[in-house]
């Protein structure tokens, strides 16, 4: 996925650069990818990109107007209405559009991250505390992987840019095997290799001299779970005003938007309280070829009582006729985080990015207003497994239930 990768250090330029290159080319998965690096020798920083082409996240890096701040962002940042128009009243020179903000925000305020509201990762270096930050977003969805070596701190949106410079890592870690067998994913801030670890949810880690110097973090989900409970009455009327408030925000990009409807709570509210004026939001939903689901069958509905057009992508003959190919990208491009029973949503979205650039649709509606539980740990098929990678589907089911 597009994302930043690099490393701090103070070995010899050439050498990093050549790994900071490699890092980057394997990043560079389609051909509409833009590509980029930034070096600052006195800082030892050396930090890349690959970005969709007229994305928020394109045009890297940022720079304040003295040029000893600079930021390099992956992702989306959805701000408060009127955030450029202040600061420019503060004096900030910025772009029209696009995330030029975002480096002011630290100037105004260094703890300027809390405020964030995206999904989304970066790299800030500031040459006046001769410092780079290595940060991600609050609930970390935006993942960023990182190895702490000997001779230099490597950091990556994807773990196969770490291992195309660092090889002796391609080694599994058999709790993040059993975790993965056993709930689908790899738990708290493992990955599926030795000495390869997640940067943790809302990170702000201060790094200097190729050493972390800090681990920092600027929000806990306690503060939020934490607050007086509110009754039926008031907890509806609450998050009906802050979703309708915010949910324009998320409309308000300069790229064509379709609509990835399902029958779920979440597309459902989107549609609901968007309004779009009749044939402006092109709906789209995920199907196969025997028979119509659910998702289908309610979305098509929705998308006629809004006034808006809709068709079904479906996973038939095309995708089956290239399986094996998707299956294998499939688990490629994701680390060997998903395995090949996900490989139809990567045929999918490549036909969704033929109707608009960008896919709006809703996530976890069910679990956040429902208390629906989308995954937990499951028993493998008698057989299938050794005893060693057992007692870690075991282990992963201990954890699980820790830390959930």
């Amino acid at each position: 996925m597009p994302g930043i990768v690099g490393l701090i250090t103070k070995m010899p330029r050439e050498r990093a650069e050549q790994e900071l290159l490699r890092m980057v080319g394997s990043l560079r998965h389609e051909s509409f990818y833009e590509t980029g690096t930034w070096i600052d020798e006195s800082l030892g920083v050396y930090v890349g990109w690959a970005t969709r082409k007229n994305s928020f996240s394109a045009g890297m890096p940022l720079w304040n107007e003295h040029k000893d701040t600079t930021l390099v962002f992956s992702g989306e940042e959805y701000p408060e209405p009127g955030t450029a128009r202040r600061l420019k009243q503060r004096g900030h020179a910025l772009e029209t559009g696009g995330p030029s903000y975002l480096v002011h925000l630290y100037e105004e305020d260094p703890n300027f991250l809390i405020g964030l509201n995206g999904r989304f990762h970066g790299l800030l270096t500031d040459r006046n505390r001769a410092t780079a930050t290595l940060f991600n977003d609050r609930y970390g969805m935006h993942r960023i992987y990182y190895h702490q070596a000997k001779e230099a701190f490597y950091f990556a949106a994807e773990a196969k840019a770490i291992l195309a410079v660092r090889p002796e890592l391609r080694s599994a870690d058999s709790r993040g095997l059993g975790e993965l067998v056993a709930c689908g994913c790899v738990l708290e801030d493992r990955t599926l290799f030795k000495g390869i670890y997640v940067l943790p949810p809302a990170s702000a880690w201060v790094l200097r001299n190729g050493l972390v110097e800090r681990k920092e973090t600027y929000f806990q989900p306690q503060e939020w779970e934490n607050q007086s409970l509110l009754d039926p009455e008031s907890y509806y009327r609450e998050i009906r005003d802050v979703f309708s408030r915010n949910l324009p925000r998320y409309f308000n990009g300069h790229q064509g938007i379709g609509m990835s409807l399902t029958g779920g709570l979440d597309t459902r509210m989107i549609m609901a309280w968007r309004k779009p004026a009749p044939g402006s939001l092109p709906c789209y939903s995920f199907g196969g070829t025997f028979r119509e689901c659910q998702d289908v069958i309610v979305a098509r509905r929705v998308a006629d009582a809004c006034g808006q057009s809709h068709q079904v992508i479906r996973v038939g003959e095309e995708f089956l006729s290239r399986f094996p190919q998707y299956a294998e990208r499939t688990v490629y491009l994701s680390d060997g985080c998903a395995d090949v029973s996900r490989s139809p949503d990567l045929y999918v979205n490549e036909q969704a990015v033929k109707i608009s650039p960008v896919r709006m649709t809703g996530n976890y509606g069910g679990e956040v207003l429902r208390r629906v539980r989308a995954f937990k740990p499951e028993v493998p098929t008698p057989g299938l497994f050794d005893a060693e990678l057992l007692s870690q589907v075991n282990v992963a089911k201990e954890t699980y239930g820790r830390v959930v």
